[in-house]
């Protein structure tokens, strides 16, 4: 486990093993809260702020409820760029911490371990601001019903609306209530789905005038939706890919093969370790905002593996085997589970452990440089801020290979030499911090995505790690037919989710459809 290190007076003593070099380290802390006692890598990053955090628990709720205090409930993920910045701006400062402690009972939530509580909450910034993100800052009553919400805020920001918080707390507290009870009937309606109990059949001409309405919003040139930021969005490719079955239609199979390329093409896409991060902030998908998530990675798996069963595109097949060799590389658990996510930032930037200075790549390629200048557009497109590069794919290899005088294959194993290269060193430096709690939804997913890459290689190397996770959540997971959602250093909690279920189910057909054993459809069933 890493475990972001803070610019705090030194008083109280932890050590801490380095993942890098595993040499003892001593580390001073002058806070120390509650949250120390957590498993969640995201909880344990606050657990030496100055506030007074509290998990989401039953007890932390009674409590709360007996105390009469406002509660702030804030929301985020390990990963998350902008909770680190509200962090390092604000729950680190003991001026804001002291006014929260004094004021409110503050909780922290990890909304990985638990999307039930985000979704609520998250309904509410929706319904209060039309928009919503982490980190979540929902101030609720003491029963936990929401009243105001949002998400980052600067720390001047901050502190004025604690102090306004605080006032029509203290001063409109019947106004308050009366919101939030209106809120909580809000929430109700967004979350309750209402039926009139007849069955309809599936009209595709409806379905196709639907697809038709949604190509406006396509972006045939760079691919993805016309705005940005720009998300993979594999959903929408999965149904893309299924509706491409049953019609004939030249513009979706252009919009499903331009995409696709693009992102493995862009800086969103890792390429020199592999991996997609969770979304790009622009329309070209250049500049991602970092971090890497194992759920969207493990879908994409699937949309790439099925895409380069339409059609064969090489770069698909690339694009899904590099992602399967850095989940199996960096994502893996001794339990045959994968983690969660990797970090966006390392020493205390964003993207700083995968971008390149033009002058460091060329000290490391030496003759080699020039052609990888252009490969990956050094300098050029690939040009970021602060001298640094993001490296992006060239869009016309075959012209490159021309220009340098290769076949094809030759410029493919040079441009492996080189990744092999630029990964051994780029491993030197401190690696962004990894989320190693394992969750059952997640693991699904992945675990449908490597059988997908089964069926298009044949690699026994894809169905045993498949087969091995599946195996893992059906061990340490499954319990009288219910399932765990977390699971971290050989420990399973908290209750299986929906989405725990669903992929659960889905993973174990997809492993059936590839082993032919019986186990895996009778554990679907049940």
């Amino acid at each position: 486990m890493t475990i972001r290190l803070k610019n705090v007076p030194h008083i109280l003593c932890l050590i801490l093993a380095s993942c890098k070099n595993h040499q003892s380290e001593k580390v001073m802390h002058k806070h120390t809260n509650s949250l120390i006692h957590e498993s969640s890598p995201y909880l344990l990053q606050h657990a030496y702020n100055p506030v007074n955090w509290k998990a989401w628990n039953i007890e932390n709720l009674a409590e709360a409820k007996s105390m009469g205090k406002p509660i702030l409930i804030s929301i985020g993920y390990s990963s998350c760029h902008w909770c680190h910045v509200m962090e390092n701006e604000s729950f680190e400062d003991e001026q804001v911490a002291l006014f929260m402690n004094e004021n409110f009972y503050c909780i922290k939530v990890d909304r990985e371990e638990r999307p039930d509580v985000d979704q609520i909450y998250m309904t509410a910034t929706n319904i209060i601001t039309g928009s919503g993100g982490w980190p979540l800052n929902c101030f609720a009553l003491p029963d936990g019903r929401p009243f105001h919400a949002g998400t980052y805020y600067p720390k001047e920001g901050w502190l004025r609306l604690l102090e306004t918080v605080h006032f029509q707390y203290t001063n409109h507290l019947e106004k308050l209530q009366d919101y939030a009870t209106r809120l909580t009937q809000g929430i109700r309606m967004q979350e309750t789905a209402i039926s009139d109990n007849v069955a309809q059949k599936l009209d595709f001409d409806f379905i196709s005038q639907a697809v038709n309405g949604w190509k406006t919003n396509w972006d045939m040139k760079e691919g993805g939706m016309t705005k940005a930021p720009k998300f993979p969005l594999p959903s929408h490719y999965d149904f893309l890919l299924s509706y491409s079955a049953f019609v004939v239609d030249n513009q979706v199979d252009d919009f499903i093969k331009i995409s696709l390329e693009k992102m493995a093409k862009g800086g969103i896409y890792d390429q020199i370790g592999g991996g997609f991060a969770r979304y790009s902030t622009d329309i070209f998908w250049k500049v991602p905002h970092f971090e890497k998530m194992m759920y969207d990675n493990g879908q994409l798996l699937s949309i790439y593996a099925q895409a380069y069963k339409k059609e064969s595109n090489p770069i698909f097949l690339s694009t899904m085997n590099e992602t399967i060799a850095w989940i199996e590389r960096e994502m893996l658990d001794k339990s045959g589970l994968f983690y969660s996510a990797l970090d966006a930032d390392s020493e205390g930037e964003e993207g700083r452990f995968y971008v390149w200075q033009e002058d460091e790549l060329k000290n490391l390629l030496k003759s080699d440089f020039q052609m990888i200048k252009d490969y990956y557009n050094v300098g050029n497109k690939g040009l970021w801020e602060h001298g640094n590069n993001i490296l992006l794919r060239s869009e016309n290899e075959n012209d490159l290979a021309k220009k340098y005088k290769l076949t094809d294959e030759q410029l493919r194993e040079k441009i492996e030499q080189v990744n092999k290269v630029l990964l051994q060193n780029r491993n030197k430096r401190i690696s962004p911090g990894l989320d190693d709690k394992c969750l059952t939804s997640w693991n699904g997913l992945a675990i449908s995505g490597l059988c997908e890459a089964y069926k298009v290689t044949l690699s026994e190397r894809y169905k045993e790690l498949a087969v091995n996770a599946i195996n893992a959540i059906l061990t340490y997971q499954h319990h009288e037919n219910e399932l765990f959602h977390s699971f971290k250093n050989g420990k399973s909690s908290i209750n299986g989710m929906l989405e725990d279920y669903a992929f659960t189910i889905q993973a174990c057909l997809s492993v059936f459809e590839i082993t032919g054993e019986e186990l895996y459809a009778n554990k679907a069933q049940a």
